[in-house]
């Protein structure tokens, strides 16, 4: 799970600032292995605009579907609190059309830059105040663009994260158009056989 975006580069007791050199070894973190990375690539591709665009990356982590973005044609700003995450990001991106910047979600540090997509995985679930975040990364969108989040939730003892049904309901007085689409069922994208809740949602405000 990407949850490195919160105070400083710390969250829920986690540093990932020191979890940075090992972060890409889970499948759907680094992608490494080609039938993974494939997966990700036709999702993103569906969430993505069809046409080149400007893309912002929010918890972008060590930049792996930046990397995907950027590979079809997009141009990419990544954003991450993680200092060590950014430069591995921007190693991975080397050469892209790609610009990284160390920097909260909630308010990262673009100025008035506004942007075709803003993609979001696995970072909402842990913010205090999802709706504003979500109000903010609206307001970062050019007309007719989109927000795509990946989310979750995670465990069975105590479980984490976001449900589906209550992130359409933060959704719905922001967008105009939102659909879901489940993601468990596809054990490629994870390396393995996942029994929790994952989906993407794309919401196109009005």
């Amino acid at each position: 799970m990407t949850t490195h975006d919160g105070d400083g580069a710390t969250t829920d007791g986690v540093d990932w600032d020191a979890e940075a050199a090992g972060f890409d070894e889970e499948p759907d973190h680094g992608l490494r292995d080609p039938r993974v990375r494939a997966a990700w690539a036709e999702r993103l591709r569906t969430w993505l605009p069809g046409r080149p665009g400007d893309v912002l990356d929010l918890g972008c982590g060590t930049g792996s579907l930046s990397l995907l973005a950027a590979e079809q044609g997009h141009r990419v700003t990544g954003v991450d609190r993680s200092p060590a995450m950014v430069a591995l990001a921007r190693e991975k991106l080397a050469g892209r059309d790609a610009v990284f910047l160390t920097g909260d979600a909630t308010a990262p540090p673009v100025g008035e830059e506004r942007y075709d997509a803003v993609l979001v995985r696995h970072v909402l679930w842990t913010l205090p105040d999802p709706d504003r975040a979500l109000r903010h990364w609206r307001d970062l969108l050019r007309p007719g663009g989109r927000l795509v989040l990946v989310e979750g939730v995670w465990g069975t003892v105590s479980p984490v994260g976001i449900p589906a049904d209550r992130l359409t309901a933060l959704l719905a007085p922001l967008a105009g158009r939102v659909s879901v689409e489940p993601l468990s069922g596809d054990p490629v994208l994870w390396g393995r056989e996942v029994d929790d809740e994952r989906y993407a949602v794309v919401a196109v405000p009005d």
